[in-house]
């Protein structure tokens, strides 16, 4: 099984970038932690990250046929694109909405995701370790579809 895991704008910041909201593990902490996992559940995983849209959907494209899921933290473009969802559906894989904080109870433009309504789950609010546990969630959702 072969998860990509992407992540948007901002997002290489992780760790210096507002830590009281986001915390003080950077995302090399997060994909070093996703590799061990992935070791445990005995899955292939890669990573991406791209502030641009654009470059997020040609990453996602590229992903076709290449890999079973996606966890994807799309970062700001979760509440404004629509392309990122259309590119998600055009590869066919099942994905998993994950974002570090509760953007549920944060301003009210982060609280609608143009991704969720296509997504196997959504995980926010519980820091970097709900990358984690997205990754654990996609892989036992694909292993059950077997």
């Amino acid at each position: 099984m072969r998860i990509a895991v992407l992540n948007g704008p901002n997002l290489n910041l992780l760790g210096t970038r507002e830590p009281a909201l986001y915390g003080r593990e950077s995302l090399a902490d997060v994909e070093r932690s996703l590799r061990t996992v992935a070791r445990e559940v005995g899955a292939d995983i890669e990573f991406a990250q791209h502030n641009g849209e654009g470059e997020m959907i040609d990453t996602i494209h590229q992903l076709r046929g290449r890999v079973d899921g996606v966890v994807i933290n799309a970062g700001a473009y979760t509440h404004t694109s629509i392309a990122i969802r259309d590119a998600l559906a055009a590869i066919a894989v099942p994905f998993i909405e994950v974002h570090v904080t509760n953007v549920y109870a944060r301003e009210p433009e982060r609280r609608h995701s143009m991704l969720a309504q296509s997504a196997v789950g959504v995980v926010c609010g519980l820091g970097t370790y709900g990358y984690e546990l997205a990754f654990r969630g996609l892989t036992r959702t694909l292993a059950a579809r077997v």
